[in-house]
């Protein structure tokens, strides 16, 4: 059980920013929120009344950057020339962490997907050597997610297995998707709680919980559309067990309700940050 706090470049309890929440948040900014998080693909470049607005919540509030599509395991080569425009946009902003996906995203031109890497481990050396050039051309450590995958083809190795063995050869940080090792548990069949307790926490820099649409008893699609329910909320909790308190991002994509309903379940993050503290004795030294 990890008992310690583990220093991070945000903290606390965040949402995703969409475009339909700027004007609330910058009229009524809402205590609770300690963080915000973007798409960068979705921000860059923008300038005129919606940069000045972007421009006036970064400088409110602690930002991490989630990207779409660097597709750190694509087939074509890395598009050196997107990470530094990227560069710019990150430090322009002083943006605290960058994060993208432990998938891939293009062949010949966009997806407009997430694809699984094939568990190999040719593919741990060819995505950790990206991974180690993003992070040169950034100057800077990024974190990588564990996705949602619904297929698993030429495996080598198990999903933990191979998540452990790129952050290991890339030296990077890991982005925990609480909502992810659950979808893929009821999916592909495997313990969920073993599976968190094989992430390595010291590379923990922060968690992302959503919701997701259950499709039958055995098969859960992330969707991002719906609010997180109880099974997911549960693995947070044995999440900060396991890593600490880390900082804690909900994303909310598709069928975004009224800002006081992510903000009640931002509360309820900041909640269960605290009973984990509490639980240890630290919470005067949060």
């Amino acid at each position: 059980m990890r008992r310690r706090l583990t220093q991070h470049p945000v903290s606390g309890a965040g949402l995703g920013l969409r475009r339909v929440l700027v004007d609330q948040l910058l009229e009524r900014p809402p205590a609770q929120v300690s963080l915000l998080e973007v798409a960068p693909e979705n921000w860059m470049g923008f300038g005129g009344r919606l940069g000045r607005k972007f421009r006036a919540l970064t400088e409110r509030y602690p930002f991490t950057a989630h990207g779409l599509s660097l597709s750190l395991g694509g087939p074509g080569p890395l598009d050196e020339a997107f990470v530094r425009e990227l560069k710019v946009f990150l430090d322009a902003h002083n943006i605290r962490v960058y994060s993208e996906h432990l998938s891939y995203c293009s062949d010949d031109g966009h997806l407009y997907d997430l694809m699984p890497i094939p568990f190999t481990t040719d593919a741990v050396h060819w995505v950790a050597e990206r991974i180690r050039r993003v992070q040169d051309i950034l100057e800077r450590p990024i974190a990588i997610e564990n996705v949602s995958y619904y297929a698993a083809p030429g495996a080598e190795m198990d999903e933990a297995a191979f998540i452990n063995a790129v952050l290991h050869e890339a030296d990077c940080q890991l982005l925990l998707d609480v909502n992810n090792i659950h979808v893929n548990a009821i999916n592909h069949g495997y313990d969920a709680a073993a599976f968190l307790r094989a992430m390595p926490a010291e590379r923990v820099c922060y968690a992302h919980i959503a919701g997701h649409k259950v499709e039958s008893e055995d098969l859960r699609i992330d969707t991002h559309g719906a609010d997180v329910d109880a099974p997911v909320w549960q693995l947070l909790d044995q999440a900060y067990e396991h890593c600490g308190v880390v900082p804690t991002l909900l994303e909310r994509d598709f069928n975004i309700p009224p800002l006081a309903t992510l903000l009640s379940e931002v509360d309820r993050i900041a909640a269960a940050q605290k009973n984990a503290l509490n639980r240890w004795g630290l919470l005067a030294r949060a």
